[in-house]
């Protein structure tokens, strides 16, 4: 998923205007009205669902992002709808800068546990005469009838890290403390007749609109969660009302369906604080009504969002995405690169392509892909100038050896656990898989040297190919590519990110091997299908089961 680019037309709001940067700017306001805020994943790439084929959508389009990623399967009724998930936040190093340090808001701007939810105004054929049963496997469809899908929402339950450019333009909450939002992704396209919303609403909500709520301690949203109702107070941290965690904090993170929506609660077993947040019409969450007619304003429907299936199997999926998730871990990488010289606020490096950056040992070039940046003097903490565009050219931070590996200058592992479901959250999810959507991001006009024939596979590979050359003309690949391992940590078996941590890690799976060979997905387009290499995944037997998360606090790495 992809944080916002905010358009602003502000009546007499010059701090506001300098706070929120111009070039990541949608958003309007009168004397009396609230600013317009809304998350526009076309043109700020960093936390939004990936669609299967941005390129369709013309001058809307936007090139994806890459997000390693666990997904469980479980035919277990409730698995697809009601889970709790163990997380151990990650510590960073200390906040001076050194050749070779790095920190969580370099390498990851969010990471998130997701689910796919019910929206009949969303892809891939927003109808009236479509329904969407909650809870349900009669929503699953076969692959020549994908078209008809039920129309599919995905929400991503994400955590943001601390320390660098404020939320909203950035991605931190706070200087030293991590806050959490619930974020459900819509497409606002008709894969059936080839039409998307109407230009007019587009330009207030993106193509891809975004409800989002901060998890907050008494589970009321800042203000109107729904894109076509939202604010800047709908984005703007608010640590008097938000639940904010320390690094180090074990966090047990349930999902269940209500009576009026998904409900998600966090609980800071390690302090005690607790937050939560329900997907309801009542919190303000809602759809954007699908009118493909030209020149009509966007319209809010007050919703409740409900899971959309029953299980979670290979064929519980989002029709319009690129990954083939359903309930699923993910982490949103290859963003963060640093920059030598920029105004800051969101616009682009400005230092010509091929100059070095001193600060990392490793010497990144700043690229033509450096956009939205922001100087060290903006940071709440780390006095780093960097930048969040999708880094096309695979030479970022999270490129370089600089995952947790048991270096004291890296930060320590992500550790979540395996999702257990069952009314005491009591059953473990029977297979596991390792899926990255690298096909999709390789592809030409994606990657600076995408090869990648998402129609054959040919050209795909499992490490990124980044846009400089080796002596023999060939593209050379990244320094490096994270991977999942098993780990023991005290508190059972944990997933981790990045490198083998000695003394922690038990499994690497093959290290990049892990996530298997290419699988060609079929998605909903005009006249019938498509099929797409988009994704290599490694569907196995669960290796990592989790253990109960009943009463269970402290611990950490």
């Amino acid at each position: 998923m992809k944080l916002a680019r905010v358009h602003v037309s502000l009546v007499a709001l010059a701090a506001l205007t300098a706070a929120i940067a111009a070039p990541t700017t949608v958003a309007t306001a009168t004397a009396t009205q609230p600013v317009r805020y809304h998350v526009d994943c076309a043109t700020r790439p960093v936390t939004c669902t990936d669609v299967a084929d941005p390129e369709a959508f013309g001058p809307e389009k936007y090139v994806g992002h890459d997000e390693p990623s666990t997904l469980f399967y479980s035919d277990k009724p409730g698995s697809g709808n009601q889970n709790q998930w163990k997380l151990v936040l990650p510590k960073d190093p200390p906040a001076t800068v050194v050749p070779g340090r790095s920190w969580n808001f370099q390498l990851h701007p969010a990471f998130w546990f997701g689910m796919a939810l019910c929206d009949t105004q969303s892809a891939p054929h927003p109808t009236a005469i479509h329904t969407c049963t909650p809870d349900s496997d009669t929503n699953i469809t076969s692959n020549s009838n994908i078209g008809n899908h039920p129309g599919t929402a995905f929400m991503e339950m994400q955590f943001y890290p601390p320390g660098w450019k404020a939320w909203p333009a950035g991605n931190s909450c706070d200087a030293t403390q991590w806050c959490a939002a619930l974020n459900i992704d819509s497409l606002s396209v008709d894969y059936v007749t080839g039409q998307q919303i109407n230009k007019t609403c587009a330009a207030t909500v993106g193509i891809e609109p975004v409800n989002f709520a901060f998890i907050t301690r008494n589970g009321v949203p800042q203000d109107k969660p729904n894109p076509v109702e939202s604010t800047l107070g709908t984005f703007t941290p608010n640590p008097a009302a938000d639940l904010m965690m320390k690094s180090g904090d074990t966090i047990v993170t349930t999902m269940r369906d209500t009576e009026h929506g998904l409900r998600i609660d966090i609980n800071d077993v390690t302090t005690g604080q607790k937050g939560f947040m329900v997907s309801s019409a009542a919190n303000g969450f809602g759809q954007v009504k699908f009118a493909p007619a030209p020149s009509t304003a966007c319209v809010n429907i007050p919703h409740d969002f409900h899971p959309m299936y029953s299980t979670s199997s290979e064929k519980t999926r989002v029709p319009w995405s690129a990954h083939s998730y359903n309930v699923a871990f993910s982490d949103e990488i290859g963003h963060f690169d640093y920059c030598s010289s920029t105004p800051g606020g969101g616009q682009a490096c400005s230092t010509a392509p091929g100059t070095t950056e001193g600060i990392a040992k490793h010497k990144e070039r700043s690229d033509a892909d450096d956009g939205v940046c922001f100087n060290a003097a903006e940071s709440t903490l780390v006095l780093v100038t960097g930048c969040l565009g999708t880094n096309t050219g695979f030479d970022g931070v999270p490129y370089q050896r600089l995952w947790p590996d048991g270096n004291p200058n890296h930060p320590t592992s992500i550790l979540f656990s395996s999702p257990l479901t069952g009314e005491e959250h009591n059953q473990n999810y029977e297979r596991a898989a390792f899926e990255t959507d690298l096909p999709r991001i390789e592809a030409p006009g994606a990657s600076d040297a995408g090869a990648c024939n998402r129609d054959t596979g040919a050209g795909c590979t499992l490490i990124p190919l980044t846009d400089d050359k080796l002596a023999s003309g060939a593209f050379k690949p990244a320094n490096f590519y994270p991977w999942f391992t098993a780990a023991q940590s005290g508190q059972g078996c944990m997933w981790t990110l990045g490198a083998n941590i000695p003394g922690l890690t038990t499994q690497d799976f093959g290290k990049n091997n892990e996530y298997g060979e290419l699988i060609k997905l079929v998605y909903p387009a005009v006249g019938g299908t498509v099929s797409r290499f988009n994704d290599f995944r490694n569907v196995m037997n669960n290796p990592c089961a989790a253990g109960s998360m009943q009463d269970q606090s402290g611990g950490g790495q």
